[in-house]
């Protein structure tokens, strides 16, 4: 059984470097386009990029508007548990992992709106931009997840085998 955690503990720390080298790959890359190539786009292709427009304007709002709400939910509850009780530090930590949760949700929020804007008629650069930023927002993602999981994993009250000696 001493085998298995060494497993998990080398994906844990092969995925994220993978991660990181592909990003860095992709950021390094440079395909030697001019950044307005003037080619004719058919009137579909125009109102196509107007409302795609407008649709990862609205993913991008959504987000903002998801991770205030989470700032202004978690701040008010801080400041709560700060006068009303006499461990701030577990609340602190209940606080942190709800907040992550909704970061997470709102990175979803943000890719959803780049994969929207690259989606109508992109160049190969437009495509290693998209590929770069996903790959960037998916390690921050991959991150806060871990340290939510593992925040729950501390604080969960219905896991005997962490307690037992």
């Amino acid at each position: 059984m001493k085998h298995e955690p060494s497993r998990d503990s080398l994906a844990n720390l092969l995925l994220p470097l993978a991660l990181i080298l592909g990003l860095v790959l992709l950021l390094s890359l440079n395909t030697g386009q001019a950044g307005g190539v003037s080619e004719t786009a058919s009137p579909l292709e125009a109102w196509l990029k107007i409302i795609v427009g407008y649709l990862a304007a609205g993913a991008e709002i959504a987000a903002a508007v998801v991770i205030g709400g989470a700032i202004v939910r978690g701040s008010i509850s801080y400041v709560r548990q700060l006068f009303l009780r006499k461990q701030p530090l577990d609340a602190t930590e209940v606080i942190r992992l709800q907040l992550g949760r909704v970061l997470a949700l709102g990175l979803e929020f943000t890719v959803a709106s780049d994969i929207l804007r690259t989606a109508v008629a992109p160049t190969r650069q437009d495509i290693l931009n998209l590929g770069a930023i996903v790959l960037l927002r998916t390690l921050l993602n991959y991150f806060l997840e871990r340290e939510i999981q593992q925040g729950e994993q501390r604080h969960s009250p219905e896991q005997p085998v962490m307690r037992e000696r």
